[in-house]
């Protein structure tokens, strides 16, 4: 009986029942496979783990610096007095002459002398953890697919590895004036015709990264290489 009381009191108050609510049903995000005339040939269903994430600055910020210091060649360096052309005698005698005491003419102090704790060769790079480098590459993808600069393309199969053609393909399909091409590293034709291009760049799946994205207008990725996007991505994908 007070089981009774309980419940009404629950549906007049307003409590709702184990029933009443509705889970929510995310929808994977599409998008259009076109052919290399931009015909449209299909959908891809892409992964929202991947494609749908949140995305962060800040990530952007930390992974892209790693990469330019990653890059700094660090050979800047100066020659010690140890290094330096001149004798080690000294200079005059230590008493008697009324004058400061010197060693050897190549100290710093002197013209021509060693430099005093100038810069030597070091390495500038150091590797940001997996998490952060994953992170950072998925809200780069994300942010592109938000911005409609995401096209994914049937194959890339030209008949001969020849430039001009490439970039007959590339104004067919409205790549913008600096676009990333991503496909199997198998493709030596793409490769080959994508090289001599200033603007443009082509990158194995496994080669994509975040600086890269960043700084190009727009991705164009077959269909394989979404597929290896989205297993590098992964939760246990390899950075």
């Amino acid at each position: 009986m007070d089981q009774v009381h309980r419940s009404e009191r629950g549906v007049r108050g307003g409590m709702k029942g184990p029933t009443d609510e509705t889970p929510e049903v995310r929808k994977m995000a599409k998008a259009t496979v076109y052919n290399l005339r931009k015909e449209k040939v299909g959908e891809i269903d892409l992964s929202d783990e991947v494609f749908g994430a949140p995305v962060n600055q800040d990530l952007f910020y930390e992974v892209v610096k790693a990469q330019l210091a990653s890059r700094r060649s660090g050979t800047a360096a100066v020659k010690e007095r140890s290094a330096v052309a001149g004798s080690t005698k000294k200079i005059y005698r230590q008493k008697g002459t009324g004058r400061a005491r010197h060693g050897s003419i190549r100290a710093p102090n002197f013209v021509g002398g060693g430099k005093a704790h100038g810069p030597v060769p070091r390495s500038y790079a150091y590797r940001p953890p997996r998490k952060m480098r994953i992170s950072a590459l998925r809200s780069a993808l994300s942010m592109l697919f938000r911005d409609g600069k995401l096209l994914v393309v049937k194959d890339f199969e030209l008949a001969e590895p020849k430039t001009k053609a490439l970039v007959e393909i590339l104004e067919t399909l409205d790549a913008g004036q600096r676009s990333l091409l991503v496909d199997d590293r198998g493709n030596d034709k793409l490769r080959l015709s994508a090289r001599n291009l200033e603007h443009h760049l082509y990158l194995p799946p496994e080669g994509v990264n975040v600086y890269d994205v960043l700084r190009h207008d727009s991705l164009l990725c077959t269909e394989a290489a979404i597929r290896a996007l989205e297993s590098r991505c992964s939760d246990g994908g390899a950075a």
